[in-house]
């Protein structure tokens, strides 16, 4: 596969590490039915120990590591681009002390979610 980088040149999978700048020839048919997921990050700072797990595996590098203390003296994560979180939460899963999790945002056309889990999706 080869991308197309912002000085105009092609390279292929192995330059993956430089900036890459994606131009789409044509919108994706299903691009109307299709919905990205998104999330709010909430931490709690009294429990954080400043590992940088969640600050080193965000997929849409959403938190940084602030420059304040909590009680423990440890630095915690903060939030600076909450829109763009993808609700993966890869953060809430690597954190060894559950001080990170993901809020989905509420449903506000009516709709109720479907909370059963993925096996039981149908009335088969």
């Amino acid at each position: 596969m080869f991308y197309l980088y912002r000085d105009g040149f092609f390279q292929s999978n192995r330059f993956r590490r430089m900036q890459v700048v994606m131009k789409f020839w044509r919108t994706p048919l299903d691009a109307d039915l299709i919905s990205v997921p998104s999330g709010t990050v909430r931490i709690i700072e009294e429990r954080c120990k400043g590992c940088g797990f969640c600050v080193e595996f965000c997929p849409r590098n959403v938190l940084v590591l602030s420059r304040r203390t909590n009680a423990k003296g440890y630095h915690p994560p903060e939030v600076i681009t909450d829109s763009v979180c993808a609700d993966c939460g890869l953060c809430a899963l690597l954190c060894p002390d559950f001080a990170i999790y993901v809020v989905k945002p509420q449903i506000t056309d009516g709709a109720q979610p479907d909370t059963r889990p993925s096996g039981q999706k149908g009335d088969e």
